[in-house]
């Protein structure tokens, strides 16, 4: 256990949280039993376990969580549900604040320039970027690739533009060996910061880094809520998961609009809204997701039921004339009346999740379903403003 010097997440209802999520860490006073903090959260192995390899192997990934450092002796529980959000394993650690193995870090603060300036740490959301696949000499393209990509690209999209004077974006510059993450289909494995790579579950497009130890000892003392990886490459890809890290690639052509959809994974628990049954099945009909964009109608009442017009059919069929063609290749030639009848008329559409029956979205398309749309819908919207509000309130 590390002890930093501040704490960047919320202050206020500790002892709740917005949105269940995969996961939940949960701090309890060992006197009273009192709840005294929680979050939800997800990892790389809960999403490991849809995979095929997850039938035949085992493996073991590591995550960092952060919590309020006590004033009191403490129990720090941690627990994972399955699908059907049922405890699958939950371990207890008890944390006395005066134990002398607690390291508290203090080593220099890592090289930083503060991008975006929102407020207090008490009261602003707290966002840090940090360099992957930079080489020394690579400084100052970094801190305009970060500038560029999280902050230009986050404050160009509703509702974030609305909500700039909430958040704070620290940029941090740590130096690689090797240029670049490494990809592993292509036999490259490069020496760098914090160990990104491509290929993740054997998907060409998927970059994560599996080092979140290393990550948290490269970031030192910077306070932050939410941590961004921007990795120095012009292949596609990315990441994001629900509190836990984002994934950026730095220079592909879609590099920002790939950050704001992963950006929405990692910071509002949003779900993708695509439906490829890539893997097996995440959604049983029996449990209502967690994700607030997606849902079984198991308990539909808690999604965006109220938001729905007078006399919406549940499910709602999509429009003909686009359901039978990749919009995706001709989005750029539909006028704006047609893209915000896609993607502003609510409905329950079947497809999303990644399976393409039993899981329902609230729009035909959206940021989390298509790059080519350039809108958040009003479902992902709202969740994106409660997420902003619940951290900064």
């Amino acid at each position: 256990m590390l002890r930093t010097s501040e704490w960047a997440g919320r202050r206020e209802h500790l002892d709740s949280v917005l949105l269940r999520g995969n996961g939940q860490i949960v701090v309890r006073s060992q006197g009273s039993g009192q709840t005294l903090y929680k979050n939800g959260f997800s990892s790389l192995f809960l999403e490991w376990q849809a995979t095929p390899e997850a039938s035949s192997r085992q493996r073991a990934f590591e995550i960092c969580l952060q919590v309020p450092f006590p004033k009191e002796p403490v129990a720090v529980e941690v627990v994972l549900f399955d699908t059907h959000a049922k405890v699958a394993a939950r371990i207890v650690h008890e944390v006395d604040p005066s134990d002398i193995l607690i390291r508290e870090v203090r080593s220099a603060a890592p090289e930083l320039r503060v991008l975006q300036e929102g407020g207090s740490l008490d009261s602003a959301l707290d966002l840090v970027v940090i360099s992957e696949g930079y080489l020394a000499g690579q400084r100052e393209k970094f801190y305009a690739d970060a500038q560029r990509l999280v902050c230009d690209g986050l404050f160009a999209t509703e509702p974030y533009i609305s909500f700039r004077d909430r958040f704070n974006i620290r940029a941090v510059f740590v130096a690689s060996a090797d240029e670049g993450p490494s990809v592993p289909r292509e036999g490259i494995w490069h020496d760098t910061a914090v160990k990104s790579h491509y290929d993740t579950f054997y998907s060409d497009r998927y970059l994560t880094t599996p080092a979140m130890r290393k990550l948290y000892d490269e970031l030192g003392t910077v306070p932050f809520e939410h941590v961004i990886v921007l990795v120095n490459t012009p292949r596609y890809g990315g990441g994001g998961i629900y509190n836990n890290i984002s994934v950026a690639s730095s220079d592909h052509p879609s590099s920002g609009i790939v950050f704001v959809h992963e950006f929405g994974h990692a910071f509002a628990g949003l779900a993708d809204e695509y439906a490829y049954d890539e893997f097996d099945p995440v959604y049983p009909a029996d449990t209502e997701p967690w994700e607030p964009n997606i849902t079984t109608l198991k308990d539909f009442g808690r999604k965006w039921e109220d938001m729905l017009p007078s006399g919406t059919p549940i499910p709602t069929q999509p429009d003909a004339a686009y359901d039978s063609i990749d919009v995706r290749k001709v989005w750029s030639t539909f006028t704006p009346e047609v893209r915000a009848e896609l993607n502003e008329r609510l409905g329950v559409y079947e497809g999303a999740g990644n399976s393409t029956k039993g899981v329902y979205r609230p729009v035909q398309q959206c940021r989390m379903r298509i790059n080519e749309c350039d809108s958040f819908c009003p479902v992902c919207r709202r969740a994106i403003v409660r997420t902003i509000e619940f951290y900064t309130r």
